[in-house]
């Protein structure tokens, strides 16, 4: 019969990144050209990408990575600001980080403008004397008015960029993939964008956005790591200070996992084999030195006789000082009594009364008590000497101010009657190793479930699936068939293994009998915004006119920072008319209208009526559809 093999446990260490502070890079030479190259910012939440829009090779990655987080201690100067890579550890500063966002809106521009004045120092561009490079930055989807006007207001006033192009992060990498796999422009489609506060449905009808029916699922890569250090706080209590959210993201990104079929994968996890092979055992610093490890019968029996040594020498020390100082009392009152003998009365009772007493009889008692307690005490000290593991207690007062926790032990209580453990007795043997390891299990698909079922973590609302098929019910049936023919997934909390599986599992639950549908995964879910950025900066360059999708200086000024220029990757830009009344004008006196004689007297009342183009004031405003 073969013998069935334990499976191999799966133990991992903790990374623990450690950030190193970015470079200053040097503006490459074919960026000093009569046409500036636009810089293309992916402004994300969790992280801030940054590069250059150029097809040469060196520079066709985003040159500077970056956490979108800033620290500044209280009192310290703005210059002395912390941002992204400069912060080596988070976790011992994570009460100072401050971010310019509030879900995945901008609203801390102060922080943006620190992280602007990063971005253009680092890749080489002195913002002094103002950016002359065309600005390419990503924003929320239905972003609202005022956060784009502050946005270019402080692009154009206080870094005097010529050109800003804004679009929504998942729109462009969805323009990004549909290029490199051939689709026409006028594609139709459905994103699912899940990033690091929130995740995003985003319709697409013959190449535009269909902001009215884009939904927003406030459950992502966030509260998953929220959702995990909870999980496993409750799980080992004794390891909260190592359980940091910076461990949890570690654990997010490289040991979670989406499973295809969440109550039938539970039920695999019940199995032992299944469970001591998928486990993964997270190992936590520790230090193998530990007071009263794994030692020997001799050591430990050594070490008792070293304690029994050191309380025999404590308290032989103790019985001389109590000797003394009974001796030093007793030489006192012999020194009064003295004073009786001698016939000195008056001294005589003046030392007593500062002694307490009342007559002679009772200082006598006093003198032969002290005699028998002195003679006593020397006669211990000499018995002490030649009585070998016999330690005398009742005279300590004090507890012992060293020792390895060893009580005291009474005089009348023998040593040899302490039971003694044998050698050959097999102890349980403690590993301080696997003590200090985290044993992740369900956990590992329970953190990447919240985005199907919220519920999970108390919240009230739909899980992703759910709120896409309530966004498909809003279109035709023919609609609905072209929308799902291209169910695009991307963002940096779509990177779980199995992601595509269960969105494609679900849809296979939601359509029709026998319909059809595609699911695709970005090839750079994290980074395919900026790729996709930059692939429509190269194809759509500003122009000296009016260039699609940019928005020059003489438009904001025109138009109000607000404005938005539409593009196949850009929210949508929706005037609205706004009724503003006049102030209020004092009331005009009644008039009469003369009737011709013969006809019946008629006194009409008129009173004017305004049109209403005196009365109202009819303004453009431009707001994008929220």
């Amino acid at each position: 019969m073969a013998s069935s093999e334990r499976p191999v446990c799966q133990i991992f260490s903790f990374q623990d990144f450690k950030a190193s502070p970015d470079p200053t890079l040097e503006l490459p030479a074919q960026r000093l050209t009569s046409t500036p190259v636009p810089i293309v910012i992916d402004n994300g939440s969790f992280q801030t990408r940054a590069g250059w829009a150029s097809a040469a090779v060196e520079l066709d990655s985003p040159r500077l990575l970056f956490r979108s987080v800033a620290a500044r201690s209280r009192g310290a100067a703005r210059s002395e600001t912390q941002i992204g890579n400069d912060i080596p550890n988070l976790e011992p500063l994570r009460w100072l980080l401050k971010s310019q966002f509030d879900r995945n809106v901008v609203v801390n521009f102060e922080i943006q403008e620190l992280m602007f004045d990063h971005v253009f120092s680092r890749l080489g561009i002195s913002s002094e004397a103002g950016v002359e490079h065309p600005v390419v930055l990503t924003e929320a989807p239905c972003n609202p008015l005022h956060c784009r006007q502050m946005m270019s207001e402080l692009l154009f006033e206080c870094y005097r960029v010529p050109h800003v192009s804004y679009g929504v992060d998942g729109l462009y990498s969805f323009y990004h993939s549909n290029a490199h796999s051939g689709v026409p422009p006028a594609h139709t489609g459905i994103v699912l964008s899940s990033g690091y506060h929130c995740s995003h449905i985003l319709p697409i009808i013959n190449g535009r956005f269909d902001a009215v029916n884009c939904k927003r699922v406030n459950v992502a890569g966030s509260q998953a790591a929220s959702y995990l250090q909870r999980l496993l706080h409750l799980k080992y209590p004794g390891h909260l200070a190592a359980i940091t959210l910076s461990r949890m993201e570690e654990l997010l990104h490289g040991h979670s996992y989406t499973a295809v079929d969440y109550h039938e994968e539970l039920e695999k996890w019940r199995s032992p084999a299944f469970y001591e092979q998928e486990v993964h055992r997270m190992q936590l610093p520790f230090s193998g030195k530990v007071p009263g490890g794994c030692v020997s019968v001799e050591e430990r029996q050594e070490r008792r006789a070293q304690q029994l040594r050191r309380l025999q020498e404590i308290n032989a020390r103790r019985r001389e000082e109590k000797l003394q100082q009974d001796q030093e009392k007793l030489d006192r009152l012999m020194a009064v009594q003295e004073l009786l003998e001698d016939g000195l009365l008056d001294h005589f009772h003046k030392r007593l009364v500062e002694l307490n007493m009342d007559s002679a009889e009772e200082l006598q008692s006093y003198i032969n008590k002290l005699q028998l307690a002195v003679e006593q005490s020397r006669q211990k000290l000499l018995h002490s000497d030649g009585a070998e593991g016999k330690i005398e207690v009742s005279e300590l007062e004090q507890p012992m101010d060293e020792g390895d926790g060893v009580a005291l032990m009474d005089p009348d209580f023998p040593e040899d009657t302490l039971p003694e453990k044998h050698a050959n007795v097999v102890q349980p043997m403690f590993s301080v190793a696997e003590y200090h390891q985290l044993f992740v299990g369900t956990e590992r698909l329970r953190c990447s479930e919240i985005m199907f079922q919220p519920s999970l973590t108390g919240e009230d609302q739909m899980g992703l699936m759910e709120t896409l098929q309530y966004v498909l019910a809003r279109y035709t049936p023919e609609q609905q068939e072209a929308l799902v023919s291209n169910v695009f997934l991307t963002g940096g909390n779509m990177q779980y293994p199995g992601m595509k599986e269960r969105v494609e599992r679900e849809l296979l639950a939601m359509r029709p009998f026998q319909s059809q549908f595609k699911v695709t995964m970005a090839s750079q879910p994290a980074l395919g915004a900026w790729f996709g950025a930059r692939d429509w900066a190269l194809e759509h360059p500003p122009g000296a006119g009016a260039a699609e999708g940019w928005i020059s200086r003489q438009e904001y000024e025109e138009k109000g920072g607000e404005y938005l220029s539409e593009h196949c990757a850009s929210n949508v830009f929706v005037p609205m008319k706004i009724v503003k009344p006049l102030p209020a004008r004092p009331a005009e006196p009644s008039m009469t209208t003369p009737v011709p004689s013969g006809a019946a007297t008629t006194v009409s009342t008129l009173t004017p009526v305004l049109t209403p183009s005196c009365s109202t004031v009819a303004a453009d405003v431009s707001m994008a559809t929220s």
